[in-house]
């Protein structure tokens, strides 16, 4: 059993603060930016940043199905990490200053969890970053879409 981990990047045509605000925003803005791949999503307490605590259901694929039950922490200012409490899988986002005097944003998704051994794990280990990358890809043209209406 491996770790698997799948990363995605987006540099935004907005200030890192206003990203950092819609990233850290659970209730209203989080469901605008999220693709069809997510199902059923629900924040179960808080709502703002570290201390949310949000359930949803991530179709990876046509018979791959993730119940997660995600924790929000705050390690530092700009990043945010989501465990899930069913699983391995945890998912930080990480929202810098990209330049042009603070007025463009890096922002960043990574997921890491354990994977399976064998065949599997193999299959696991090939295929399923460049899906989750194309989900979050999804995410992140949302996220830009929403940062330029909130301007």
């Amino acid at each position: 059993m491996g770790k698997v981990t799948a990363t995605a990047e987006r540099t935004i045509d907005a200030p890192a603060d206003r990203v950092r605000g819609l990233v850290a925003d659970y209730s209203e803005a989080r469901p605008k930016i999220l693709t069809e791949q997510y199902r059923d999503y629900e924040v179960t307490e808080g709502g703002k940043g570290a201390g949310t605590v949000a359930k949803w259901k991530l179709q990876a694929t046509s018979k791959r199905v993730r119940d997660v039950a995600a924790t929000v922490t705050e390690p530092e200012p700009g990043t945010l990490v989501e465990t899930d409490a069913n699983s391995s899988m945890v998912t930080t986002w990480t929202v810098r200053e990209a330049g042009d005097g603070g007025k463009r944003s890096l922002v960043r998704v990574e997921t890491s969890w354990d994977g399976a051994g064998g065949i599997g794990g193999f299959f696991e280990k090939t295929f399923a970053p460049g899906g989750l990358k194309r989900i979050y890809d999804g995410v992140l043209a949302k996220l830009e879409e929403q940062a330029r209406v909130s301007s």
